[in-house]
């Protein structure tokens, strides 16, 4: 890898478990980390997605994604109501408000615990390729997942413990190559974050 490049590897990664939030954001960052040779898996974890339809059809495009890759792709189903509860009194907070804090925490504390199930010992987000998000958000929803996870596991199995991979997706042209690759694949591009409330307010 380049010296110069703006992504920084973590040191022993091999493996990550990649929280996605879409086909289109995650094309790109899969590229890029076959390239270099770090296997990711799919992680597809986005009950904020509303309406249902919705959220079938970018999961699709996720899977339909991954699928032609032939890499491993976990769908952990649309629980929209579980994360209703987790932002509740944050419906009419602006877009880059609590509401997003919330949930990218929701979001990337699955993404966590599901890394340590695997046994797969870092985890990152396409959320931070996207420049309508808030990185200094999502990077502190991220790490605060893997202190939470590693502080109390689910079960009482000894695991490794797991580690946000922070990383700005936004760089090393991989914004342009996105572009390309959504025409390429002919994904299905979503005109809004994806929650009832981004559409609101």
């Amino acid at each position: 890898m380049s010296g110069k490049s703006s992504i920084i590897v973590p040191e022993g990664c091999k493996e990550v478990l990649l929280h996605a939030c879409c086909a289109p954001c995650s094309s790109a960052i899969v590229e890029w980390l076959l390239a270099h040779d770090i296997q990711p898996t799919i992680y597809y974890y986005n009950p904020n997605i509303y309406p249902r339809e919705e959220y079938e059809i970018r999961k699709n495009e996720s899977k339909r994604h991954a699928q032609s890759l032939g890499i491993q792709w976990i769908d952990d189903d649309w629980q929209h109501k579980k994360w209703l509860r987790d932002i509740d009194g944050t419906e009419k907070e602006p877009e880059r408000g609590k509401r997003c804090e919330l949930c990218f925490f929701h979001r990337l504390f699955y993404a966590a615990r599901t890394a340590q199930e695997l046994d797969i010992p870092f985890f990152a987000t396409t959320l931070a390729s996207s420049r309508w998000k808030n990185l200094d958000q999502i990077n502190t929803a991220g790490l605060k997942a893997e202190e939470w996870v590693n502080k109390y596991p689910k079960d009482s199995i000894v695991h490794e413990p797991v580690h946000f991979w922070a990383q700005n997706w936004r760089k090393d042209g991989l914004q342009d190559r996105r572009n390309q690759l959504l025409k390429e694949y002919n994904f299905y591009n979503q005109l809004y974050c994806g929650c009832e409330f981004s559409m609101k307010y």
